[in-house]
């Protein structure tokens, strides 16, 4: 375990407590990817090394952490998009995505008997998550046109709701180890069929979000 670190006042504590709340967010997220999701709060301190005192002034709440986590694992789900599109070609840029957003949706899952009462109270706001993972979906599939690499027929829309239904279906079954081979088959049914090569701009429907 690592050494306790301190959120004492001054510079160093101030990077102190920076280094901290990075601790506990890494700590929880782990913790709910592996599906504990009801580990108490004073076993994450632990695998933060960090004393339950810290823990408590970064979230005051179970919710606070949870919320926390979930709006980080969001965020770092959706920029990632843009650094693999300057990396790869899109398609390969997509299933790579795609593998991440896997680690996203089971950190979710060990969350969600905290995040749904939260979100039905108002006590934790409710994440504008299907608008932002579409966006970044019809980032991959216009870069893909673009570059002849992925169809340019099929709703963002659509593609959303395979993609979720994937992990829906693999988690009511119990079968884990098909999440890659059904977002393989998933990605197959994005590419052109062979011999032929996407327009360059995509003719899918958009859906509008209010």
């Amino acid at each position: 375990m690592p050494p306790l670190l301190s959120d004492a006042p001054g510079p160093h504590g101030r990077s102190d407590a920076r280094r901290n709340r990075e601790r506990l967010l890494s700590a929880a997220r782990e913790a709910f990817a592996s599906g504990d999701g009801a580990v108490p709060l004073e076993a994450l301190a632990r695998r933060a090394g960090v004393g339950i005192g810290t823990l408590y002034r970064h979230f005051p709440t179970r919710e606070a952490l949870v919320d926390a986590v979930y709006a980080s694992e969001l965020d770092e789900v959706t920029t990632t998009a843009t650094k693999l599109l300057r990396r790869h070609p899109a398609d390969v840029a997509m299933r790579a995505w795609m593998d991440r957003y896997a680690q996203f949706m089971s950190a979710k899952r060990g969350m969600l008997d905290t995040l749904r009462p939260g979100w039905a109270a108002g006590t934790i706001a409710t994440p504008d998550t299907r608008a932002r993972i579409t966006e970044v979906v019809s980032t991959f599939l216009d870069a893909g046109a673009e570059q002849g690499l992925l169809r340019d027929d099929i709703p963002v829309d659509d593609v959303t709701t395979a993609l979720a239904g994937v992990f829906l279906a693999t988690t009511a079954l119990g079968h884990p180890d098909k999440v890659g081979p059904l977002l393989d088959l998933l990605m197959a049914g994005l590419r052109p069929e062979p011999g032929k090569r996407a327009r360059t701009t995509r003719t899918g429907a958009r859906p509008e979000f209010t």
